[in-house]
């Protein structure tokens, strides 16, 4: 299976699962990532996701240059299902890298290793990165002459300084882990045998807090980048009052109070 999907402890896991070639993502994992995507913003249960790779060596090289490129450029013709399923429907792609698949609950990235091309482009739609020592992160698209157009051009810059996010798009160069934390694209790097333990402590601690809050937290942000300060804090008292109105919003000072772990629902 190209990709591993697990749920525990109101956490799910997503494992792209094809190491010999560096994770890279074929018709049949970009059908698999997006199915799962969409499962995990279903289920009330999970509250919040962490993706990874298998193997030691890479996190995700971005699409796979001799299965999934050629049937969008037209140099490849459909032999599978699969094939036939990702050209039909391009926004497929954009699900799976999760560009156009709005999430309210949050995703963790653990980078295991590089996370090149596509690989990198799915991290913008994260919200915490905790990457290996050893990862590399880039966009070598321009190299051969295709445009990152997983949401590059759109996010990069508002990620990480304009300069750094055009030396990144036009040179096709990569970056090492410390220079991503630098830049503030990562939030830990750690030792790889460190990275599924690094990213399960913030899964942990985001699981036990308040569904809703968080995901009033998430939209609200989303929703209010660019917008002007006026327009921005009315959507965001518009997202919250149904929170404090909530169920959960009258457990969590009660739990407090009675000094005990609040019992969040949902509701």
């Amino acid at each position: 299976m190209a990709l591993i999907y697990e749920k525990r402890n109101h956490i799910a896991y997503l494992t792209l699962n094809r190491p010999e070639a560096h994770n890279a993502l074929d018709p049949e994992t970009v059908i698999e990532l997006a199915d799962a995507w969409q499962d995990f913003s279903q289920d009330k249960e999970m509250r919040c996701a962490i993706i990874t790779g298998a193997g030691e060596k890479s996190f995700c090289a971005g699409a796979d240059l001799g299965r999934l490129i050629p049937l969008w450029t037209g140099a490849r013709k459909p032999e599978t299902e699969a094939d036939k399923q990702v050209q039909a429907n391009p926004a497929l792609a954009q699900n799976a890298l999760l560009r156009d698949l709005p999430l309210s609950k949050p995703v963790i990235a653990a980078v295991n290793g590089n996370a090149i091309a596509g690989g990198f482009e799915i991290l913008y739609n994260t919200d915490i990165r905790v990457a290996a020592e050893d990862a590399r992160f880039g966009l070598q698209e321009v190299k051969w002459s295709i445009v990152p157009a997983g949401g590059s051009t759109v996010h990069l810059t508002r990620q990480i300084p304009y300069a750094r996010a055009m030396e990144i798009l036009l040179t096709g160069e990569l970056m090492d882990a410390r220079q991503a934390l630098e830049y503030g694209f990562v939030n830990q790097v750690v030792p790889k045998a460190q990275v599924m333990e690094a990213a399960e402590r913030y899964a942990a601690i985001i699981a036990k807090n308040g569904p809703l809050a968080i995901a009033a937290i998430k939209q609200a942000v989303l929703e209010n980048s660019g917008k002007d300060v006026k327009t921005a804090l009315a959507r965001e008292m518009e997202l919250s009052i149904p929170v404090f109105l909530s169920q959960d919003a009258q457990e969590g000072p009660r739990a407090f109070k009675e000094k005990r772990d609040p019992v969040f629902t949902g509701e």
